[in-house]
């Protein structure tokens, strides 16, 4: 198991920067005041790392709530993501600068392709490879690949990406391909480990919190973080932001992680990277 310490605490990435395990995620968190307030809670409370993507529409905000928060930019762990209509060589690096802009920051720490758009994403990839040379990015990923698609990009690559954002939780486990990822170098991120709120209906999460004296959604984070897996629980509200990172007093036992992987159903509660049309 990776060694994890506290809120502020990292996992280093193929290429040596070191990207904090626990981060804010900001999908549906309304640009302007709701988002500003959300980063800046978090940052207040030791979080280090907040993920947003061109197409939350937030970018504004959440650079607002970096400013406002006086914690120093080279302490804070920003990533985005270019959309889909963006990809393709000329149009991803146009993206990235209008998401710069927005954020109103000189670089960002982690920049990925959202999703793997056939006949795109190889061209995205050498745009991002580009700007990673130019030191704007200081590492660059993906989100929602599958083996196949990391298979096929490992053909061009130039440089291998640091981390890849799938949907993960107890009923889409994809032990394989966290397998591959981890064979590879790749850092493997967790987006939806709530499954969309239904974590809080399972009787084995129930049973869990009681037996650890914790919530259900610190139960699966601290699960996340035990499997190696970086997580970035979103939410906008004060109390909910500081519960999630209140899973460093506990350890889950082999036992337990081993009753979680089980559960796996292949079971999605966002689109298929196989089969989307957006």
């Amino acid at each position: 198991m990776k060694n994890i310490t506290d809120l502020k605490g990292t996992f280093t990435l193929n290429n040596g920067v070191k990207m904090p395990y626990f981060g804010l995620g900001v999908y549906l968190s309304e640009d302007g005041q709701e988002v500003i307030n959300a980063v800046k809670w978090a940052l207040e409370m030791g979080y280090r790392h907040i993920d947003t993507a061109a197409v939350y529409k937030n970018e504004e905000g959440v650079g607002q709530g970096i400013k406002e928060s006086q914690v120093p930019r080279e302490d804070i762990f920003v990533v985005s993501k270019v959309w889909n209509s963006d990809q393709g060589y000329e149009n991803t690096l146009r993206a990235f600068d209008a998401s710069l802009e927005r954020l109103g920051l000189e670089y960002l720490d982690l920049y990925l392709i959202h999703w793997p758009v056939a006949n795109k994403y190889k061209d995205t990839w050498r745009a991002m490879e580009r700007l990673y040379n130019e030191k704007r990015i200081r590492a660059i990923g993906v989100s929602n690949f599958m083996q196949h698609h990391l298979e096929d990009l490992l053909t061009t690559a130039k440089v291998v990406p640091a981390v890849n954002q799938m949907e993960f939780h107890p009923y889409l486990v994809q032990q394989d391909l966290l397998d591959f990822c981890i064979a590879k170098g790749i850092q493997y991120e967790a987006w939806s480990p709530m499954m969309q709120g239904k974590i809080f209906d399972m009787e084995e999460f129930k049973t869990l919190a009681k037996k650890y004296n914790k919530s259900i959604a610190q139960i699966v984070l601290r699960w996340d973080l035990q499997k190696g897996v970086i997580t970035i629980p979103k939410s906008s509200k004060k109390e909910r932001i500081k519960s999630n990172a209140d899973i460093f007093d506990f350890e889950l036992s082999k036992e337990d992680i081993h009753l979680l992987d089980q559960m796996h159903k292949g079971r999605r509660f966002g689109p298929d990277p196989d089969n989307f049309d957006f």
